[in-house]
């Protein structure tokens, strides 16, 4: 291709261009050979939520929550697959490509950024199950659904920051991918999933706000479940989404080139 189509090198749109290439191929990849194919996007979360539901609508009875509570579960487990899949991936980000990483020209945080895209439209892709288990339910919708993009634009910034910050410390320290993955299991349970931000009781009510998965999740939840709303968990998460952006920012450019000596 020329470079009045892609862009000339170091340009946003040779980066751009380079993102949605990589992109597209992660996706490719993942179902050349799935015979399901898109449907695994989709199964994971459709799982859990059956699990959940009948535990404690069937099983137990439920004090947290909202009703449906199918919707309730789904809304938020759908961007948790994202969150929880591309911090998975941040952990073998660069030693996955280690050749392509040390020996193309492109900026290196491309690797973390095609992870957001890439699990990012997945996550697209299986909105239209939400929707139709919305309907089925007979969910109502408000106004606070516009605030389900302003959701996802803080979600993409909280996972790039941590993209940034979980990668190249991965290279540097191996241990961290068994870590991380440990933390990813204990932030589903501390994270207002299974529950809204408001069952919270004291102290945890307080600490739960410092979660930025919390004012997300309020997000995406307001527009099903309009009395959810509350300003304090979305300003705190407003607020850690950009502090770890820059954080991870900081961090990627001092840990870059020791992150290629050891590669």
């Amino acid at each position: 291709m020329s470079s009045s189509t892609v862009g000339s090198p170091g340009t946003p749109r040779r980066y751009a261009h380079s993102l949605w290439l990589l992109s597209g191929r992660d996706l490719r990849v993942r179902y050349a050979t799935s015979f399901l194919g898109y449907i695994w996007s989709v199964l994971d979360p459709l799982v859990m939520s059956a699990i959940y539901w009948f535990v404690f609508t069937q099983v137990f009875q439920r004090s947290v929550g909202e009703d449906p509570y199918i919707v309730f579960l789904i809304v938020a487990l759908l961007p948790w697959v994202w969150f929880n899949a591309a911090v998975g991936d941040f952990t073998r980000a660069f030693r996955k490509d280690a050749r392509l990483v040390k020996s193309t020209a492109i900026p290196r945080s491309i690797w973390i950024n095609r992870i957001v895209l890439s699990k990012g439209i997945e996550f697209l892709f299986s909105l239209p199950v939400l929707v139709l288990f919305a309907v089925f339910s007979g969910a109502t919708v408000s106004w606070g659904l516009l605030w389900f993009p302003v959701a996802i634009i803080m979600q993409v910034v909280l996972l790039v920051g941590l993209g940034l910050l979980v990668a190249p410390l991965c290279v540097i320290y191996s241990d961290l991918e068994r870590t991380t993955a440990l933390v990813l299991r204990v932030l589903f349970y501390a994270s207002p999933i299974i529950y809204s931000f408001r069952d919270l009781p004291e102290p945890f009510h307080t600490i739960g706000a410092f979660n930025p998965l919390a004012g997300i999740f309020t997000l995406y939840r307001v527009g099903f479940f309009p009395d959810l709303w509350d300003p304090v968990p979305v300003l705190v998460s407003a607020l850690m989404c950009v502090g770890i952006l820059a954080l991870g920012m900081w961090t990627f450019r001092g840990l870059e080139a020791t992150v290629l000596k050891e590669l």
